[in-house]
């Protein structure tokens, strides 16, 4: 069961797979008016040295994700879990109930307005009761693998075990209230967002969200 939502307040939860586009489109959002909470953003501070979060994957991993200046080489890391299931959902299981405290501070702070919950993993952890209705942004698997490549230094292989540790796109595709379409131009995503944003603040579905 949802939790209750304040009436002014209404929660987005934004996903999608692995390079679709999730950080543009959540910078569309923000654009028109939202309030953005980034998971992301949340995990990267929780690996700054002398957070407990640090010191259990520290702990949990050994000292050789480490760098020389003792912050997490989040590269490494990524390597490591990616190619290890089991180790991967140790690394859920110290980072996730963290994340979610944090997003559930933020979110009570925010009193009114549409929020965007900028979470990638928020079907993989078990969380859509977090947000009201759910965004997935969606995209070509050969689209997503050119953006990744294009920001990162992964090679295609270590792409695709990434994708592949998440849920499918597909079956993200069916529990979504809202699809944005990301294989075109910047200007035809834009459009898309900017027609929910006015679905949404007109109030159409705020009475839906609630129910």
């Amino acid at each position: 069961m949802k939790e209750q939502r304040a009436s002014k307040k209404l929660i987005l939860g934004l996903t999608g797979s692995f390079g679709s586009g999730k950080t543009t489109v959540a910078g569309m959002f923000k654009s028109c008016g939202a309030e953005i909470i980034d998971a992301d953003k949340i995990s990267h501070g929780l690996l700054k040295p002398q957070r407990q979060v640090y010191k259990r994957i520290v702990k949990t991993f050994g000292r050789g994700i480490l760098k020389q200046n003792r912050t997490i080489n989040r590269k490494e890391l990524g390597r490591i879990v990616f190619s290890n299931k089991t180790l991967r959902e140790k690394l859920n299981e110290i980072m996730h109930p963290e994340i979610i405290r944090i997003i559930r501070k933020k979110l009570s702070k925010i009193k009114e307005g549409i929020i965007v919950l900028d979470a990638p993993l928020i079907l993989e952890a078990g969380r859509r009761d977090l947000a009201d209705k759910l965004v997935v942004v969606k995209a070509t698997m050969a689209r997503q693998i050119k953006r990744i490549q294009e920001k990162s230094t992964l090679t295609e292989k270590e792409i695709l075990n990434r994708i592949k540790s998440q849920i499918p796109l597909r079956e993200k595709l069916r529990l979504a209230d809202f699809v944005i379409d990301n294989n075109g131009t910047f200007k035809e995503t834009k459009k898309q967002v900017k027609k929910v944003w006015r679905s949404l603040a007109s109030g159409q579905k705020w009475q839906e969200a609630r129910d």
